[in-house]
């Protein structure tokens, strides 16, 4: 029972996360995808360290700013390229790649055996998302391309050292430590290359604390606690689940089509993520 609520409480984060494509197109202004992913992590994690109030100390101060830049800076950065130069679906599709990365990563950095099941589990997982979200029609970004690639090795780089480096401090300081580290590895990068923010509306405000609370520090706090009991390759799968939350937003409060062929996605994809689990048990 303690595993199965472990999976249910980690699975609650990609479910979220699934929101932001929704959050990012209709509340967010368009074209600052480092002031975004800067305004969502630094907020949220000087706020965790305002509760915690306790700093890093000694190696713990690089080994940070590893995971901060894996998991925050780089990952999101790239998530919000690849957002606004593709399409929704061949966005998703790429950042699906990410649990089939982290197989072979937890090889080498963990030594977990590559399983057959977990390398099967990751591909339904793809074509899960590809029936969820492709369009033939969609055109491709060579940038949002490469971005998509390198967000999804970027976040899974950061499952598998997460796993590794397990700090003695409460999951509220560490999750607080990455989203500060990553919102300071943001911070030169937002200034020096995007322009300053247009007038705020009561929409972006609302989208931003939406992802800086919810998308962010609870999300967030949730996931390193999912990765601290589980594998990583269990853990990676679960993220299916947020491109097949946004295709449910999408039809529940956009009114978009709920095609045949989606409804095939969700089963892969729930097909998958039992797989993965299943194994480990």
């Amino acid at each position: 029972m303690n595993r199965i609520f472990d999976l249910l409480i980690t699975a609650l984060a990609p479910a979220i996360w699934g929101s932001t494509y929704i959050v990012t197109t209709e509340l967010l202004p368009d074209g600052y995808p480092l002031t975004v992913a800067l305004l969502r992590a630094l907020p949220a994690g000087l706020l965790l360290l305002a509760f915690s109030r306790k700093l890093p100390h000694g190696e713990w101060w690089w080994k940070v700013f590893v995971l901060g830049g894996l998991n925050i800076a780089v990952f999101w950065w790239l998530l919000f390229i690849t957002a606004y130069r593709l399409p929704g679906g061949i966005a998703a599709t790429l950042g699906a790649i990410q649990p089939l990365i982290v197989v072979f990563v937890a090889y080498l950095a963990l030594g977990a055996p590559i399983r057959t099941v977990s390398i099967i589990a990751a591909i339904l997982g793809i074509i899960g998302v590809a029936f969820l979200l492709l369009n033939p029609a969609a055109a491709l970004d060579p940038v949002g391309i490469i971005a998509g690639f390198g967000g999804a090795f970027s976040m899974a780089c950061g499952v598998v050292l997460t796993r590794k480096w397990q700090p003695d401090v409460s999951l509220l300081t560490f999750t607080g430590w990455q989203l500060t580290a990553g919102g300071v590895l943001l911070l030169p990068a937002a200034l020096l290359l995007e322009p300053s923010l247009p007038s705020i509306s009561i929409n972006n405000a609302i989208g931003f604390m939406y992802l800086g609370l919810i998308g962010s520090a609870f999300t967030y706090f949730i996931w390193f606690r999912g990765i601290s009991r589980l594998s990583p390759n269990v853990v990676s799968p679960l993220g299916f689940l947020s491109p097949a939350m946004a295709v449910l937003l999408g039809w529940i409060i956009l009114g978009q089509d709920l095609r045949i062929e989606q409804v095939i996605g969700f089963v892969l994809v729930f097909v998958s993520i039992l797989l993965a689990g299943w194994r480990r048990r």
